[in-house]
C-alpha cells in the first residue's frame, strides 16, 4: 500500500497563494481524502461536493460525487461515482494524476489536486506535510464568489406594476389574437 503525495492548490483566490501538501494511503477512499483537504484548509464538512478525474490541461472527467444525487431520474443508469465506495488507487492513471474537486457548489470553491509523489511507506494516517498560505474566517463564511460582490445591473423599473403587454403597439392580451 503505497502512499501518494499530492499538492492541493485553492484555486478560488485569485490575490494570495495557498496551497497544502497531504500524504495518504492509496487505500483510502476519496471520502477520506475529502475530509483530509476540508481540515487542511479549515472548511467544515456542511456542504455538497465532487471530485473530478482531470487531465493534464485540467479538464474535468468523470466525477466522484459526496453522495448520490442522481434521484434514480437518469434511464442510462449513469450516475456518479460516490466518493465513499472508491479507492484512490481505483483512479490513479498516471505518476501526475490530477483531480479537480469542487466544494460548496454555491460558492464554488475550487481545489486544484495533483499527485508529486507514490512512496513506499505505508501511511497509517493522512500528514499534512505542507502548508502555505491561510484563508481568513471571513472570506471561507462569505464564499470567494458571494452574490453580495456581484454587481447586478437591471432595466427593470423596480416602481412599475405590471408588465407591459403592448406588442408592435397593439395590446396582447391572448395567443389567438397575435397573428402570425
Amino acid at each position: 500500500m503505497p502512499g501518494l503525495k499530492f499538492r492541493i492548490l485553492l484555486d478560488s483566490i485569485e490575490d494570495q497563494e495557498v496551497l497544502r501538501d497531504i500524504v495518504i494511503n492509496d487505500d483510502f477512499n476519496f471520502e477520506h481524502f475529502y475530509n483530509t483537504i476540508l481540515d487542511a484548509f479549515g472548511f467544515p464538512n456542511d456542504q455538497m461536493a465532487s471530485f473530478f478525474v482531470s487531465d493534464k490541461d485540467w479538464a474535468k472527467g468523470e466525477e466522484i460525487s459526496l453522495m448520490d444525487m442522481s434521484f434514480d431520474i437518469d434511464p442510462s443508469g449513469d450516475t456518479p461515482a460516490e466518493m465513499n465506495s472508491l479507492m484512490l488507487k481505483e483512479r490513479i492513471h498516471s505518476p501526475k494524476q490530477r483531480f479537480i474537486l469542487v466544494h460548496d457548489f454555491l460558492s464554488m470553491w475550487i481545489f486544484l489536486i495533483e499527485l508529486r509523489e507514490i512512496t513506499n511507506e505505508e501511511v497509517e494516517n493522512p500528514q499534512l506535510t505542507l502548508e502555505v498560505g491561510d484563508i481568513s474566517d471571513e472570506l471561507k463564511a462569505k464564499g470567494p464568489k458571494s452574490l453580495e460582490d456581484m454587481n447586478f445591473e437591471t432595466d427593470i423599473d423596480p416602481d412599475a406594476d405590471e408588465f407591459d403587454d403592448d406588442i408592435d403597439g397593439d395590446l396582447f392580451e391572448n395567443i389567438d389574437d397575435f397573428d402570425i
